[in-house]
C-alpha cells in the first residue's frame, strides 16, 4: 500500500531549507564535539553518534509540535536535538551533569524531555514502535474526535533496520494499524544492526514493502535526501492528525562513523562503501541546493556555520564546568509519588 501525496504540497521555502540547513549542522557539529569529549574519556559510557543520518530526524521533526511525542533508539542524540534539546542540554547529560536533559541520570542512551514531548530513547532494540503506538492510543482515548480537526497530536517512533526484525516491530504496527492510531514508525535502514548487514538478514531489502502485510501506508525515500524525508514525513503527520492512521516510513541511508565511538569501522564493511556514502552527506546535498535555488550563497552558508561552531563549542565548555547532581537526590524520579 503506497503513500499517496494529496495535494502536492509547495516545494519548502527560503526560511525552512535554511531551517533544515541549521538543524542538520547543529546534529552533526554536535556529534563531532560528543565524539572528541568521549576520546577524551569525558563521556561515560557509550557513545552512539548520528553522523550521516542528519537528514532523517531533521526532516520529520521539522513537522512536530512540543506536544507531539517521540521515542528513539541508542542512536538517539539527532532525535533529541531536532526535537528541540539544546547542545548544551545534551552534551551535560553525556557528561552526567545536573544541568542535561535528564539532569545526569540517563547518558547517552536514555535521554528524555517529556516538556517538549521526548519521551525517551532506549538501548533496548525495538521498544519505540510499542511506546508510540501507546502514546498514539492515549492521544485516541483523551480526545477521540480531536483527529478531525488541526489539533490531533501525533506520536513518532524512530528505529533501525536492525529492530525491524524484532517482534516489537509486528506488535507495533499490528497494533497501531487496527485501531487507526495517529503515529509514524521511521525506519532508519543505516544497512548495519551494529556490524551485520541488513541484506543478510532479510530477504526483502525494503523494510516499507512489510507495509502491505498489515494495510497501512509504506514508503522508502533516500534519507541523505532532507527534502525528500521533509516531504514524506509532511504528509504521514498530515494523515495521523486527519485521523488516517498511521505510515511506515523506511529511509535508506548510513552512518558514517563506528556503530559506537571506540569500535572499529573496519572489517565488517569497506573504505570504499564508507567513502561512497561520505560523497551522498545530506549536508552538502543540502547546501548545494540551496545556493542553486539562489537561497544562499557560500558566504552565508559558511556563517551559519560559524555561528552553530560557536553555540556548540560554548556549549561543551560549559557542560564541562556545570555541577554533578548532588548525592543526596540519588533517588528522585526513581519512585512514583
Amino acid at each position: 500500500m503506497a503513500i499517496e501525496t494529496r495535494n502536492q504540497p509547495a516545494a519548502p521555502g527560503k526560511e525552512t531549507l535554511l531551517a533544515l540547513y541549521r538543524v542538520m549542522l547543529t546534529i552533526r557539529l554536535t556529534e563531532e564535539g560528543l565524539a572528541r569529549l568521549h576520546q577524551q574519556g569525558l563521556v561515560h559510557g557509550a557513545c552512539h553518534t548520528y553522523v550521516g543520518e542528519e537528514a532523517i530526524a531533521t526532516g520529520v521533526c521539522a513537522h512536530l509540535r512540543p506536544d507531539d511525542t517521540l521515542f528513539s533508539t541508542h542512536r538517539g542524540h539527532g532525535h533529541a536535538l531536532a526535537k528541540g534539546v539544546t547542545p548544551h542540554q545534551l552534551m551535560a547529560e553525556l557528561l552526567g551533569r545536573e544541568t542535561g536533559c535528564a539532569h545526569g541520570r540517563g547518558g547517552s542512551m536514555h535521554l528524555f524531555q517529556p516538556e517538549i514531548g521526548l519521551l525517551g530513547t532506549s538501548g533496548i532494540v525495538g521498544p519505540s514502535m510499542l511506546l508510540a503506538a501507546g502514546s498514539a492510543y492515549a492521544f485516541k482515548l483523551t480526545k477521540p474526535d480531536s483527529y478531525a480537526a488541526r489539533s490531533g497530536r501525533v506520536s513518532v517512533a524512530f528505529f533501525g533496520d536492525g529492530a525491524s526484525n524484532n517482534g516489537a516491530f509486528h506488535e507495533g504496527i499490528n497494533m497501531a494499524t487496527v485501531w487507526k492510531l495517529p503515529v509514524l514508525f521511521v525506519c532508519e535502514n543505516n544497512q548495519y544492526a551494529t556490524e551485520i548487514a541488513f541484506n543478510n538478514v532479510a530477504r526483502v531489502q525494503d523494510v516499507s514493502a512489510r507495509a502491505a502485510g498489515y494495510g497501512l501506508p509504506g514508503v522508502t525515500v533516500d534519507g541523505n535526501d532532507v527534502l525528500a524525508v521533509h516531504e514524506v514525513a509532511g504528509e504521514a503527520v498530515r494523515r495521523a492528525r486527519a485521523g488516517e492512521g498511521p505510515t511506515l516510513i523506511e529511509c535508506k541511508t548510513y552512518r558514517t562513523r563506528a556503530h559506537s565511538e571506540g569500535m572499529r569501522d573496519g572489517g565488517y564493511r569497506t573504505q570504499e562503501e564508507i567513502d561512497g556514502w561520505k560523497e551522498r552527506d545530506p549536508i552538502t546535498r543540502l547546501h548545494g541546493q540551496l545556493v542553486a535555488a539562489g537561497f544562499a550563497d557560500d558566504g552565508d552558508l559558511a556563517a551559519i556555520r560559524a555561528e552553530v561552531e560557536r553555540v556548540v563549542a560554548e556549549a561543551a565548555e560549559q557542560a564541562r564546568n556545570d555541577p554533578w547532581p548532588d548525592a543526596s537526590t540519588v533517588l528522585t524520579h526513581v519512585y512514583a509519588t
